[in-house]
């Protein structure tokens, strides 16, 4: 590598002793004295040119030209540079069937580079491309190939990821879950390997399994998954320290290591952080949560979340992850005829618990209306641990949605619940109380009219005696007909394909995603990144 002040001296040193210096690798550096000095060999090229003479104005316009000569030099070795040249390598040599994350959990955790972060710039970075090569007119993006402890890693401790126990089988199948085998009565039986046991928190995964090569970046993914690493830490005695660690280490690194970063201060880069926003926003130590939304690296970084802030422009809701993972375009055609031909045999219901510690608990007044139907309303009762993943009583959640004209969906824990994505893919028109349970929550994958695919009933109304019932009878049968259709007709936005694969020639939720976030940054590109 060149030195870095300049070039070297030539062989015959200087009389000057001030003109000259060495440098730490004991090389001699030229300093300005030098090119005037009239021992340097500047005069055996002008000899041959009698206009130029050894004059100091002379020196002065050799000693710019030369400056300028080394200043080229150093910006070729500068870590920008070395690190556009690394990224062409990258481009012509990487092989597209490299996948970040194997099929095979076991293989993958084995093979995987367990390097601790080490900031230097020796680093392997790659590029991936979105699924439809044929359809990039909002460009690629380009994947940070992060150490294992940001993302692999935390994956493959998954006994560690839950203080209530291991979380292994729920994140295995590249995220899926386990096979839902015990759903096999109440679908086709051609589908019967697109359903799983999926955790509603494994986002993360299902993103960064998404990921190809590509030739060129308009945006920059960085797979952290904060949402599962956040996990381990929001219950019992734990530290703030703890809570943040992982996601300042993460900034520091991107920060710190690659030169993209810096170029936008963020603006062009997106993850996914798998869990509602309000588990990564605490303000005071004495909160809930960690405190990664609110570092002032994070500032402008686009966040992909299954619950948004609406009113934090960098927040973008995504669908929550269901069981169904079809393996084809075909396969998501089948189960769309299958749920529109589906005949339904209850006007209306609900799946879930009571919230007995909150007072005059609204869910509680669902149930009681669904009781009080005269049988035009079915009921799952949550309590407890019944709806659980790979539990009898989540086979009857997916059979109960297909058996109902409508699905009401209340808030859950927070605004948002995977039931409203369950109950659409079943087919079911849901039935919210507030608005932001979906309609301030996922604009890119709803239908943008509210009312041509569910029904709103303000809470007030339902706690001042309207009955829900009521309401939804009201609706005409060629209306009814008509929501389930454009619910229908929404179910592939829903929908996280398979690993590397997605869905053919339909896009899928991260499909849907990508092109969002790549057309949102185009848009901030031409304003200069601001909105």
């Amino acid at each position: 590598m060149p030195p870095e002040s300049g070039t070297p001296v030539p062989e015959k040193p200087s009389k000057n002793p001030k003109s000259t210096r060495p440098d730490k690798h004991n090389r001699t550096i030229i300093t300005p004295n030098n090119y005037c000095n009239s021992n340097f060999n500047f005069h055996n090229i002008t000899k041959r040119y009698s206009y130029v003479s050894i004059h100091p104005r002379s020196c002065l316009i050799i000693f710019i030209i030369a400056l300028q000569i080394s200043l080229l030099t150093l910006s070729y070795y500068h870590p920008f540079f070395l690190s556009r040249r690394r990224l062409n390598h990258h481009i012509s040599t990487f092989s597209a069937a490299a996948d970040p994350i194997s099929a095979d959990p076991i293989s993958a955790f084995s093979a995987s580079n367990s390097r601790k972060i080490n900031f230097d710039n020796s680093t392997t970075t790659h590029f991936y491309s979105r699924p439809h090569k044929s359809d990039c007119e909002l460009g690629k993006f380009y994947v940070y190939d992060l150490p294992a402890e940001f993302n692999v890693d935390i994956h493959k401790n998954c006994d560690k990821l839950s203080p209530f126990g291991s979380r292994c089988s729920a994140f295995s199948n590249n995220g899926f879950g386990l096979p839902a085998v015990e759903i096999n009565n109440v679908i086709p039986s051609s589908l019967a390997n697109t359903w799983y046991w999926t955790d509603q928190f494994s986002s993360e995964i299902l993103f960064h399994n998404r990921t190809l090569t590509a030739e060129s970046a308009a945006a920059y993914y960085i797979p952290f998954y904060a949402g599962l690493e956040v996990g381990k830490f929001l219950w019992g005695d734990k530290s703030v320290k703890e809570r943040d660690a992982h996601c300042e280490m993460m900034l520091h690194y991107i920060g710190r290591l690659f030169p993209y970063f810096n170029q936008s201060n963020g603006w062009d880069h997106f993850l996914v952080m798998g869990r509602i926003t309000w588990d990564f926003r605490r303000t005071k130590d004495e909160d809930w949560g960690s405190k990664c939304i609110h570092m002032s690296s994070m500032r402008n970084i686009t966040r992909l979340l299954i619950e948004r802030n609406p009113w934090d422009y960098l927040d973008v809701g995504v669908p929550y992850p269901t069981g169904f993972h079809p393996n084809t375009d075909s396969d998501v055609a089948l189960w769309q005829s299958f749920v529109s031909k589906r005949e339904r045999n209850s006007l209306f219901c609900f799946v879930g618990g009571t919230r007995g510690f909150f007072r005059n608990d609204f869910r509680g007044l669902l149930l009681n209306q669904c009781r009080d139907s005269g049988g035009s309303c079915r009921v799952v009762d949550c309590s407890g641990t019944r709806c659980a993943n790979d539990t009898a009583g989540t086979t009857e959640i997916l059979e109960t949605f297909l058996d109902s004209e409508f699905c009401l969906q209340p808030r859950g824990d927070s605004f948002t619940r995977r039931s409203i994505f369950e109950c659409m893919i079943a087919g079911s028109i849901p039935v919210f109380f507030w608005r932001r349970s979906a309609y301030l929550q996922y604009k890119w994958f709803l239908p943008g009219e509210p009312e041509s695919y569910s029904v709103f009933i303000h809470r007030d109304e339902v706690k001042n005696g309207t009955s829900i019932k009521s309401v939804l009878e009201k609706y005409s049968k060629d209306e009814v007909n008509k929501m389930r259709e454009k619910v229908v007709e929404f179910i592939p936005k829903f929908i996280y394909g398979k690993p590397n694969k997605g869905l053919g020639t339909i896009k899928d939720a991260v499909d849907i995603a990508v092109d969002g976030v790549l057309r949102r940054i185009k848009k901030q590109k031409v304003n200069g990144f601001y909105w």
